[in-house]
């Protein structure tokens, strides 16, 4: 399972066993909802998701939840904080039964002992940059005025990272509409009207849309460079 991660990608079992030595590995199951950084506490290691899923998200002034990361098998999170050695008022919590890898970001930030550590903090950086890319997208998407918009924007993010006009969000409507930053109730109106104009059609977190036409067309989200 590490090996669907893009710090170990194409590793053999040997070399992936090594990696995890150097970034000092350990496994750990959580159950549902177990929060696994509250808004004071620092992270000493990141997390791998092996099984399950995490969720992270912060409370605005207002009050109000705003997620900003859903995070499913092979991924990671914490990363940035981590290697920095910096707190964030971010709350990060197991969303379902979660087994975590923890990573030591030490080797990551010493000068390379090896070439597997070099290699290491190579594919480190790459995926440092892969999440500002993400975030960049996240940000595209929250900048939308109207719901319409967001899902457009949205949606045109989803086609471009599944290759196709069909696809599955990793949420519920709950959680889709915390994430594009919209009321719940209002995100389901919007995706009933789409869907009555032949623009979409949908089951659950599974869509496929109809039109090409129906995205807001957004060329630094296609295209970051």
């Amino acid at each position: 399972m590490p090996a669907r991660c893009s710090l170990f990608e194409s590793f053999s079992d040997e070399k992936l066993q090594e990696a995890l030595k150097i970034l000092k590995a350990r496994e750990t199951v959580y159950p549902k909802a177990t929060v696994l950084k509250n808004a004071l506490q620092p992270l000493s290691s990141f997390g791998l998701v092996l099984e399950g899923a995490v969720q992270v998200t912060m409370t605005d002034l207002d009050g109000e939840e705003m997620l900003l990361a859903y995070v499913p098998p092979g991924n990671t999170f914490g990363e940035s904080l981590c290697f920095l050695r910096r707190n964030a008022p971010i709350i990060i919590t197991a969303q379902s039964g979660t087994r975590l890898m923890w990573l030591d970001c030490k080797a990551l930030r010493e000068p390379p002992a090896s070439p597997l550590q070099q290699e290491l903090q190579s594919r480190f950086t790459a995926m440092l940059a892969r999440r500002t890319l993400n975030m960049n997208d996240r940000i595209q998407i929250l900048s939308r005025k109207s719901i319409r918009e967001k899902l457009n924007a949205y949606f045109t993010v989803c086609v471009r990272d599944a290759g196709s006009m069909t696809f599955a969000v990793p949420f519920d409507r709950a959680g889709m509409a915390a994430y594009l930053g919209t009321d719940r109730s209002a995100l389901c109106r919007e995706l009933s009207r789409m869907r009555q104009e032949g623009l979409l059609k949908y089951d659950k977190n599974h869509f496929t849309l109809h039109l090409q036409q129906t995205m807001i067309p957004v060329p630094d989200m296609m295209d970051p460079a």
